[in-house]
């Protein structure tokens, strides 16, 4: 497969969880859910499915739980959406990109820079 296609597919996922996560699923587990990335590998076979739940690192074990449960209906919108023979296996990671820009953020407006002198 393409670099290219395996691109696509991996955006194209990303969206059909991002959607599915939105206005399908009721369970009050995965409200505030962000998918912020899909890897898929070249065969189609798996698929790395980054997740963050806005920021809230405490909610990691019960988001992980929910979306193992969910996990088979999420593939079989995937295939049904996609019109894939057989879908990719999802796999979920929790996302820690989120909370590691808050602590880089945070050290950043930490330090005392003292202003410069002009007159040098």
């Amino acid at each position: 497969m393409s670099k290219i296609r395996q691109q696509r597919t991996a955006h194209q996922i990303q969206m059909i969880l991002s959607e599915l996560c939105q206005r399908e699923l009721r369970d009050p587990r995965l409200q505030l859910l962000t998918i912020t990335e899909v890897t898929i590998d070249r065969e189609l076979q798996y698929a790395d499915v980054y997740v963050n739940a806005l920021g809230d690192e405490s909610r990691r074990d019960e988001v992980m739980a929910a979306l193992k449960k969910a996990t088979g209906f999420f593939r079989r919108e995937v295939a049904h959406r996609l019109r894939l023979r057989t879908a990719p296996q999802l796999i979920f990671h929790w996302d820690p990109t989120l909370a590691q820009a808050e602590r880089v953020h945070q050290i950043l407006n930490s330090l005392e820079i003292p202003p410069v002198d002009e007159e040098e």
